[in-house]
């Protein structure tokens, strides 16, 4: 997010965490970086108590030029804000729903949706030429350099430690990489990570990801029953 608002040319973003399961923990990461260097600029909610943790009345002022939220609730809010006066059935406000960003991520590609209207897809073209002016390229480079030189993976690995079982300390070996296209959905975001490892486990190969309904598993088509099987025993899935 600070990425792309430095490319669109504004120059210190401030930064707001919706008020979400595990927002504190991140409030928590983020100000780590901070301190280490990366500065970050929070922005204070509108609400009385203040802080850099959002509520629902700063979504709609727009408290914040960049909001942080977990990624099912991020695209639920875009879809929302821009299919509200539609009934739902297309997109007519908005700039769709932004550029890809990663490190060593050198393209610029934005996306849109299927129900994304004629306003939308302009809007989204606007925003692609932005990003190209500001030279989205450069800033990705940049700030992934100063982030990493303040720590940035270190609080990362820090977020997903787990006190785990003596048992299920040991390291779990990735099995031989497989085409994967068969789809596994329904398993809960927080163990998507849990139920990979656990395919990997029977010597299955499993790649998680994000459909268009939440989080899913990716098995080769000719282990799927054979997934499907290891996850409901395990009460991933039902």
């Amino acid at each position: 997010g600070i990425v792309t608002a430095k490319a669109m040319g504004i120059e210190e973003p401030t930064v707001g965490i919706l008020n979400l399961d595990g927002a504190r923990q991140v409030e928590k990461a983020l100000k780590k970086l901070d301190s280490n260097g990366y500065k970050i600029k929070f922005a204070e909610s509108l609400r009385a108590d203040g802080g850099s943790v959002m509520r629902g009345n700063d979504l709609l002022a727009a408290t914040c030029d960049v909001m942080v939220t977990d990624t099912l609730t991020g695209n639920l809010l875009m879809k929302v804000f821009s299919s509200y006066t539609t009934g739902g059935s297309y997109e007519g406000f908005g700039y769709g729903y932004g550029p890809g960003i990663g490190e060593d991520y050198d393209r610029t590609i934005l996306i849109l949706s299927r129900a994304s209207g004629a306003p939308v897809a302009a809007n989204a073209i606007e925003y692609a030429s932005g990003l190209v002016k500001g030279n989205l390229k450069k800033v990705v480079k940049e700030e992934f350099e100063k982030a990493n030189k303040c720590g940035l993976k270190e609080i990362l690995e820090s977020l997903t430690a787990k006190n785990e079982k003596k048992e299920d300390e040991e390291e779990v070996k990735e099995p031989p990489k497989e085409i994967a296209t068969a789809a596994i959905m329904g398993i809960d975001v927080m163990d998507i990570e849990d139920a990979q490892k656990t395919l990997w486990k029977e010597g299955i190969y499993a790649e998680s990801g994000m459909g268009c309904t939440g989080p899913v598993v990716k098995v080769n088509e000719g282990k799927y029953d054979m997934a499907v099987e290891v996850l409901t025993k395990h009460e991933y899935i039902s």
